[in-house]
């Protein structure tokens, strides 16, 4: 999703996690095809990742509470990937025979 206006797209990265999602919240409470407000769990990472794998999920996408939006990298922000998912199978398939695309 892209915020038109520098003002929201500054209001958006200085604002804390629970914020925007209350704020997301609000913008897609009608349901559209393809688009999905993700629930949030507040158990520890390792029982939600295990959850998730149990369910054939691709992985999980952990965010610290609090956190400001960063475009780049940050410790904020952590995806771990389960290793027995066929998309990352494939992905790790990819990456040992040189065929991944940059």
């Amino acid at each position: 999703m892209r915020l038109r206006s520098p003002r929201a797209r500054r209001t958006c990265c200085c604002t804390p996690l629970e914020d925007r999602k209350r704020v997301l919240a609000r913008l897609i409470r009608k349901p559209r095809p393809g688009l999905v407000f993700n629930a949030t769990f507040e158990e520890p990472g390792d029982v939600v990742f295990k959850h998730a794998c149990a369910l054939g999920c691709e992985g999980i996408v952990s965010k610290r509470r609090g956190s400001r939006y960063r475009s780049w990298h940050s410790r904020d922000w952590i995806k771990t990937k389960n290793p027995a998912a066929p998309a990352v199978k494939r992905e790790a398939e990819e990456d040992r025979g040189g065929r991944r695309w940059r």
